[in-house]
């Protein structure tokens, strides 16, 4: 299935609650909140605690993707905070084996991120315990850059890679999404796209959310 997750990066921070609401309206599938630490990548937006105001404001599934150093330490607060899907990168500080299982054991499901220049092969020993592999399409840390279509051949490997094991898992793709290259993500394997720019400015957001899921159905 095909799944959209608008990443509020891109919303308005000083109507959160309005822009969670707009996102329920437009029939988005999950909300991605993309959490920056100033270290692990150079860029701070927010933490647990506005997750945690946020949450009341609508009942999409919270994606939340940490870009942060040492995700161990902070995935329970971002639990009680609401989230839904915790993802971390598997180039981060904290033991990635212990990470995962701190968010099953919480009852949450897990994700694993990889940058751009990191092999896919590096998730390969813990797809029996994810729930969806993230492939960075940009350089984490800003919104708003350029889709990186060398990312595509890590989609096709970890997708063939999947399919030899017998496992259908969520493969997303996060960085320069839009009409033009959904369709290209999609066709390499992907099947959650986080899209912040193209969706937020949209005139109309439902309009665009049911076109680019069309464009995705390939």
């Amino acid at each position: 299935m095909v799944f959209i997750s608008p990443s509020i990066l891109s919303a308005d921070y000083g109507n959160l609650e309005s822009e969670l609401k707009r996102l329920t309206a437009a029939g988005a599938d999950m909300v991605h909140i993309d959490v920056m630490d100033g270290h692990f990548v150079p860029n701070i937006t927010l933490g647990a605690p506005v997750v945690k105001c946020i949450r009341k404001a609508t009942d999409l599934p919270f994606d939340v993707h940490l870009m942060i150093d040492d995700p161990f330490t902070y995935v329970p607060d971002f639990v009680k905070a609401g989230a839904d899907r915790i993802t971390f990168h598997v180039e981060c500080g904290s033991d990635t084996e212990k990470t995962i299982d701190e968010i099953l054991d919480a009852g949450v499901e897990a994700g694993l991120a990889v940058k751009p220049g990191t092999p896919i092969e590096t998730v390969f020993p813990y797809l029996d315990k994810l729930s969806m592999v993230l492939v960075m399409t940009v350089e984490p840390g800003f919104g708003g850059q350029s889709f990186m279509a060398e990312t595509m051949p890590k989609i096709e490997t970890l997708r063939q890679k999947l399919q030899e094991l017998g496992k259908d898992m969520d493969i997303q793709v996060d960085g320069g999404i839009n009409a033009e290259t959904i369709s290209v993500a999609a066709k390499a394997g992907a099947n959650v796209f986080v899209s912040g720019n193209a969706l937020f400015s949209a005139e109309d957001m439902r309009a665009r959310i049911a076109e680019f899921k069309s464009l995705a159905a390939v």
